[in-house]
């Protein structure tokens, strides 16, 4: 039998407590009748030759106890065992797991990681098979088990080396838990096989505090598996964070006043004054003043930079820390959008019934949109940079085949017929011979009903507390037949079975057919609380709206929007990608930056990818983060030097770890102090009884 601890059998020295406490007799056990004892002074006994032993078996009984105790917390375990299970001469399976997160892009870690892998390859017996995996948000097969068995033995280190010379710490960031669970799993008997040696995983991190381990929590490790821990010694461990926080719900106040970040400074910081600015790219100069910010240890602050002044930039910029790598946050300055929206019409714009006025009013100009209704003059050709046509009056010949090139070419239009004669004129736009069109007036109002909510235009009202549509009123209509157009799409219907709001498209563009318009006259729609959200539904619907604020993060995948069209996208770097016309998501974006996506139309979106702020928590993870949640770590670290004496020791904490022998002793101290009360009680109780004199 071995021990794993054992400094712990030097509590065995505590067997001589129960001799002398035994050797030492506090009372007499004789009772002699004697006179007054005022007189005389208690002298308690004293240790002598002649002082003996008694109750032999209570003795036995607690220096077993004693000494099963020190032998648990020892932790013995059984050689042989260990041997069966994994002998010397074992083959061994390992996963070498190696960190490239963002935060091992600190100064000198990646090449200490190189090192230990290096030291930890030397190691290896031919018999054994060695995997590497990198690991970041993901986990990616760096030399797998096949490689390395395939590979000659003289040549397997200089493989490794050759693959670890091709990869860098990245920018994505530590997904620990997940990378754990995925060796183990890949530590697992294929096809069948059995393995006979130990089954380790070397984890090669700087294992920093934002490292994402929880979901090992929940995890069952596979029996046999053994986490060895190298931490790689971080020679700085202070840093300030940098992160680009969400707007406030008024997103209009909020541009206006500037863009929110947060600075955190790590808890045993030196450093407490920090400049922030924007800044065009990475290490150049501020586009303007700085702001100056004072952040103590430990602590963090939020500070807002002013919008104005920020002309071409496309980062926040954070000066003043010891390490760079999360010292800038990319986004692009919010500024307002110019959309032009074309009328058709013939009313004037002060006319309170008439739609004019009230497009007008629902789309005012704001901090993100700057939106202008124009009307062309009759006879005038249509303004070419229209994002939206409305029409609700009658269309000439010209203007017919006008506003359908427009739309063949990309553009919406918003038909909103205040007669049947302005419905009827819609034909040659919509590609057909003839629409009937008739007055439909219902007998009291008509209301919307068969809504379809999975539309954008609808989309924003499909929770039940926005989809009630009964409180608008539709006091006529015009009654239009579809039927020659079978591409077009009922988006809604009146209560009476009529189409209320269809699409049709047009080339590349589309055709919104409103069946009432939101005058006075007609309905209700324009003083309800549906309408503005409607008209903006429909603007970002037809692309007009530019999303050019987004925040996503390296490793996730952008969401082009399938009814962007084809395009390409260009990363930061300058690298362009093809994406086709029902992508949702693009190749993986593997660094921070301004990413745009310039779709066939020439509409351009951008999107911001910064970094995991959690790689900014680069304090080192506590020591026993990962063993509190259920990993099998080590618990012996070897020392390094004597290979043979170390893989003796490691083999040692496996069977310990199988064996658990310390258990038993501890029920067998628990039964042998139960048994000594027992006895311990009788012996009291006879002792008691003989000394009680008996009256005559």
């Amino acid at each position: 039998m071995s021990f794993l601890t054992p400094l712990f059998l030097v509590g065995g020295l505590a067997l001589a407590l129960p001799v002398i406490f035994h050797l030492i007799r506090r009372t007499t056990r004789e009772r002699t009748v004697f006179s007054s004892l005022m007189f005389l002074l208690p002298t308690p006994p004293r240790l002598t030759k002649r002082s003996r032993l008694e109750h032999w078996l209570l003795l036995v009984l607690r220096c077993l106890a004693l000494a099963l105790l020190a032998l648990g917390f020892a932790r013995p375990f059984l050689k042989e065992s260990a041997t069966s299970d994994g002998a010397a001469g074992a083959a061994r399976k390992r996963v070498i797991l190696v960190d490239t997160s963002a935060s091992m892009r600190r100064a000198g870690l990646w090449a200490e990681a190189k090192a230990r892998v290096e030291a930890v390859l030397r190691s290896a017996l031919p018999g054994d098979q060695v995997a590497v995996f990198t690991f970041a948000k993901d986990s990616r097969t760096l030399v797998s088990f096949g490689e390395w068995t395939a590979a000659p033995v003289d040549g397997r280190r200089a493989l490794v080396s050759a693959r670890l010379d091709e990869v860098s710490p990245g920018w994505e960031g530590t997904q620990l838990g997940a990378a754990l669970i995925a060796a183990a799993e890949a530590l697992g008997d294929a096809e069948g096989q059995k393995t006979t040696g130990p089954r380790e995983i070397i984890l090669v991190s700087d294992l920093q505090a934002g490292s994402h381990a929880e979901i090992l929590q929940g995890y069952e490790w596979p029996k046999g598996v053994t986490l060895i821990v190298e931490p790689l010694t971080v020679r700085q461990t202070t840093n300030a964070g940098l992160q680009l926080l969400p707007e406030l719900t008024d997103g209009d106040r909020q541009a206006a006043a500037g863009v929110r970040v947060r600075v955190t400074n790590s808890a045993d910081a030196k450093r407490e004054q920090f400049k922030l600015g924007w800044v065009r790219a990475a290490g150049e100069e501020f586009v303007g003043p700085p702001v100056e910010t004072y952040v103590p240890p430990g602590q963090s602050r939020t500070v807002s930079l002013p919008v104005a002044g920020a002309v071409g930039a496309q980062a926040v910029s954070l000066r003043g820390d010891d390490e760079d790598f999360d010292n800038i946050v990319f986004l692009i300055p919010p500024s307002p959008q110019k959309i032009s929206i074309a009328y058709l019409g013939a009313e004037t714009a002060d006319d309170a019934k008439q739609p004019l006025f009230f497009l007008r009013r629902a789309l005012p100009a704001t901090a993100r949109l700057a939106i202008t209704v124009v009307m062309p003059a009759p006879g005038a050709p249509l303004p070419a940079d229209a994002a939206l046509f409305v029409v609700t009056n009658a269309l000439t010949a010209a203007q017919a085949t006008a506003l359908r090139g427009q739309v063949s070419a990309g553009k919406t239009v918003l038909a909103a017929p205040k007669n049947a004669a302005a419905a009827a004129s819609l034909a040659p736009l919509l590609g057909v011979a003839a629409i009937p069109a008739e007055e439909g007036r219902p007998k009291n109002y008509a209301m919307l009903a068969e809504i379809d909510f999975q539309h954008p235009l609808f989309a924003a009202f499909a929770d039940p507390r926005y989809s009630d549509f009964t409180k608008i009123h539709f006091w006529k209509y015009r009654r239009m037949d579809f039927s020659a157009l079978p591409t077009a799409r009922m988006l809604a219907k009146f209560d009476g079975g009529d189409p209320a709001l269809v699409e049709v498209p047009v080339g590349k563009g589309r055709v919104v057919v409103l069946a009432s318009g939101w005058n006075t006259e007609d309905s209700q729609l324009a003083v309800s609380s549906k309408f503005v959200p409607l008209l903006y539904a429909l603007l970002e619907h037809s692309g007009a709206v530019r999303v050019d604020v987004g925040a996503s993060l390296v490793g996730s995948s952008l969401d082009l929007g399938a009814h962007e069209g084809a395009g390409k996208l260009l990363s930061a770097s300058g690298a362009s990608v093809e994406v086709a016309a029902d992508a949702v998501t693009s190749a993986p974006i593997t660094a921070p930056g301004i990413y745009r996506l310039v779709n066939e139309r020439g509409l351009v979106r951008s999107f911001a990818v910064n970094m995991d702020p959690m790689e900014s928590r680069t304090a080192p993870m506590a020591a026993d983060e990962l063993e509190r949640l259920g990993a099998p770590v080590a618990h012996a670290k070897p020392a390094v030097g004597n290979e043979a004496a170390r893989q003796v020791a490691l083999r040692g904490a496996e069977a310990e770890g199988q064996q658990k022998l310390w258990r038993w002793f501890i029920i067998a101290t628990l039964l042998l102090l139960l048994v000594e009360s027992l006895l311990a009680g009788r012996t009291m109780r006879k002792g008691v009884s003989a000394a009680v004199p008996v009256t005559p």
